[in-house]
């Protein structure tokens, strides 16, 4: 039986999304902000570990970086609904 990950088309897939993604966070005047690095790579690269594994993937993930912990992760960000809705819309 194949997990959902691969039914969605495998790392090929994900790189896409998060190729895409950050693409558009890296101009956009409301998120572009939050990532003081001046490449989006390592905030690219943890995102699509973050979504392979949570889609069934490989789990490197938690291997590297351990469990998730999202709230304390993004806690030191300023974010509101428009930072929100902008993030949702990319």
């Amino acid at each position: 039986m194949s997990s959902l990950y691969e039914e969605m088309g495998g790392r090929a897939t994900f790189e896409d999304l998060v190729s895409h993604f950050y693409a558009l966070v890296s101009t956009d005047p409301i998120l572009r902000p939050m990532y003081p690095e001046e490449d989006l790579k390592g905030a690219a690269e943890r995102l699509l570990m973050f979504l392979e594994q949570y889609w069934g993937g490989p789990t490197t993930y938690s291997e590297q970086r351990g469990h998730p912990r999202l709230r304390m992760r993004h806690a030191p960000f300023a974010i509101g609904e428009a930072e929100r809705d902008v993030w949702l819309k990319h």
